[in-house]
């Protein structure tokens, strides 16, 4: 005699192989044996068939037995004996199988004093499937903003991979790994790093069934400050307010005098435009470079276009007309050595009442001889 017991709580967390049946195991209890093991379920993921059963209402503190075999075995095998379990609830993880086949199991209560045993009222089938993993996900980049990386890939990998969701590493120093999270969604946001620091990632496919690729590629990224709608005034118009220092953080005001002596930049204006003009020991690339934003991060449509690194050379100190729309790059000295590179990408110049503003977004590099600003393209 056999009947059906379905998975259908359990399918629909974890996407798991389907339980076939379950069969009567054909012993009845003696009078006087422990009370069965109740509600065997039983199911595949991850490389092993885990099982689980309930405690009868006059279970005794007795232990089980829990026998499974290959479908073409004339006899079961005793797998393991379970002797503690959590809120009334069992479980055991059969690990020792083999892909594309098909076991049977059943658990039975054991007496500790007679060794007598109750089976549970039937058996539970579960077929094994292949255990290939899937493929990585392709294109992996990690976009630097600030104070966050922003990681992105292949919006086809769900398709392409068969992969059911994604889980996201983190790759110390040391080559030791953290893993970060899981997402369905060709996307990863990590909110816990820090400025001017090079943080490493690979991203894995897992199927339904549990099993889990291997890593992509490495992505790395070095978030650094980032902000939005500057304004600065023309120094001929109002000078106080035409310089500006490029800051670590947002508590510190970048708006300098037009001749203070740590000025990155000022702006000037006059009859031909608006013009940077580079401060003490400051070089500017000499081209400015069209862009739709400063970043290309989350959420960003297709056309968004972004400036990923600054240039190698080539720089001067000179001043550069400012014209909305375009990305500029600066080359600023570093107190350590070396240099630190920003960019700031125009959105507006014009009047504000009788007095001539550019309003700009703005990007620094913490790290010295770092020339990423944006990822490279995927």
């Amino acid at each position: 005699m056999s009947r059906s017991r379905g998975l259908a709580g359990f399918l629909a967390l974890a996407a798991l192989l389907l339980l076939w049946g379950c069969d009567d195991t054909g012993v009845a209890p003696a009078p006087g044996s422990p009370a069965p093991p109740r509600d065997l379920d039983a199911y595949y993921y991850a490389g092993a068939v885990h099982l689980s059963w309930s405690l009868d209402a006059q279970w005794r503190d007795e232990s089980f037995r829990v026998y499974g075999k290959r479908l073409t075995d004339p006899d079961p095998f005793l797998l393991a004996e379970v002797t503690s379990c959590f809120e009334g609830n069992c479980r055991y993880t059969d690990v020792n199988i083999v892909a594309q086949t098909t076991y049977e199991y059943y658990v039975a209560a054991v007496d500790p004093a007679t060794g007598r045993e109750t089976p549970s009222d039937y058996w539970v089938k579960v077929e094994v499937p292949s255990m290939t993993p899937p493929p990585p996900p392709e294109g992996v980049v990690a976009v630097a903003l600030d104070g966050a990386v922003y990681l992105r890939w292949d919006p086809e990998s769900l398709e392409v991979t068969g992969a059911r969701f994604f889980r996201v590493y983190l790759e110390g120093d040391e080559g030791d790994v953290f893993l970060l999270g899981d997402t369905d969604s060709p996307g990863f946001l990590d909110l816990r790093v820090e400025n001017g620091f090079t943080f490493r990632y690979f991203v894995t496919s897992v199927d339904a069934y549990g099993h889990e690729g291997e890593g992509s590629v490495l992505a790395s990224a070095t978030p650094r400050p980032d902000f939005h709608d500057e304004v600065l005034y023309a120094f001929e118009d109002r000078p106080e307010d035409a310089g500006f220092r490029f800051q670590p953080s947002e508590v510190d005001d970048p708006i300098r005098h037009g001749d203070a002596p740590d000025r990155h930049f000022r702006v000037e204006a006059d009859e031909a435009g608006w013009w940077l003009v580079p401060g003490p020991d400051v070089a500017v690339y000499p081209d400015a470079f069209f862009t739709t934003a400063l970043r290309c991060g989350p959420a960003a449509d297709a056309s968004c276009s972004e400036l990923s690194q600054a240039p190698a050379s080539g720089y001067a100190a000179q001043d550069l007309e400012l014209v909305p729309g375009f990305t500029y790059v600066l080359r600023l000295p570093d107190e350590g050595g070396g240099f630190r590179y920003a960019a700031l990408r125009v959105s507006h110049v014009g009047y504000a009442q009788d007095e001539r503003i550019v309003i700009f977004d703005w990007a620094h590099q913490l790290q010295p001889d770092n020339r990423q600003l944006a990822p490279a393209g995927p």
